[in-house]
């Protein structure tokens, strides 16, 4: 049973669902069909090694919102989740205070970054103002892809399993002190990347900086500052 945490859930996990008629299996290339097909798909090894697979595709996809801005060779999701977990390896617990005198786990916030949009290898990279899928639909698809990503790792491990869905699931439903942290980091982690291709592309993109007013731990929004702080630098000496 969960304990009870010090501070509001943005979102409870009975608000979950898997009700959409998107299908997983919809979004996964004939590559990795045949792959397994090939296969022995009640082999247990064979299973883990189809997730393995299907979590490529991370790598191969890249992200939304730099596509739309025309960068060229964007970071791929997987690019992100992974500066992501080397900031949680590198922040200082002392710095961070959860009002409860807890220590924070930073190995568990590093591997709620690794596994925060694992479900994108099969729904792929929706931004929030996408037209044809809302984000109540977003949420279904991700869960449902989640559940079907943690069944196959289940036939290999179902502990490892069950932790990589409540590790997503935590970051879902903002529901420990360490997720809220991560959420943190994701903002400031966008924050980073849009300073890099200003940088490498000589132009403007403040929109994204909009995402400041949301990071809550003041370890990170003075990290984000410094950031900013640097980038307002740039745009002076580069008539930006």
């Amino acid at each position: 049973m969960l304990k009870k945490l010090p501070f509001k859930r943005s979102m409870s996990t009975s608000s979950l669902s898997a009700e959409t008629l998107w299908d997983p299996k919809s979004n996964i290339p004939d590559s990795i069909i045949n792959y397994i097909s090939e296969s022995n798909y009640s082999n247990k090894y064979s299973q883990l090694n189809f997730f393995f697979q299907l979590i490529s595709l991370l790598k191969q996809q890249k992200r939304t919102g730099w596509i739309n801005m025309g960068i060229p060779n964007p970071e791929s999701i997987s690019d992100h989740m992974y500066r992501m977990s080397i900031i949680s390896m590198v922040l200082d617990s002392k710095n961070f205070n959860n009002n409860n005198g807890e220590l924070i786990d930073f190995s568990k916030c590093c591997k709620i970054a690794l596994v925060h949009d694992i479900a994108e290898s099969l729904v792929g990279d929706i931004v929030p103002h996408d037209l044809n899928i809302d984000k109540v639909e977003k949420s279904k698809r991700e869960y449902k892809a989640i559940l079907y990503l943690c069944e196959i790792i289940g036939k290999y491990s179902l502990e490892n399993a069950n932790e990589i869905k409540e590790l997503w699931i935590d970051y879902e439903c903002q529901r420990n002190f360490e997720s809220t942290i991560v959420k943190d980091i994701d903002k400031y982690e966008l924050l980073i990347q849009t300073f890099e291709y200003e940088r490498l592309n000589n132009v403007r993109m403040d929109e994204f900086y909009s995402c400041r007013k949301v990071i809550k731990h003041e370890e990170i929004q003075k990290l984000a500052d410094e950031l900013i702080n640097q980038r307002n630098e740039f745009l002076k000496l580069n008539n930006l």
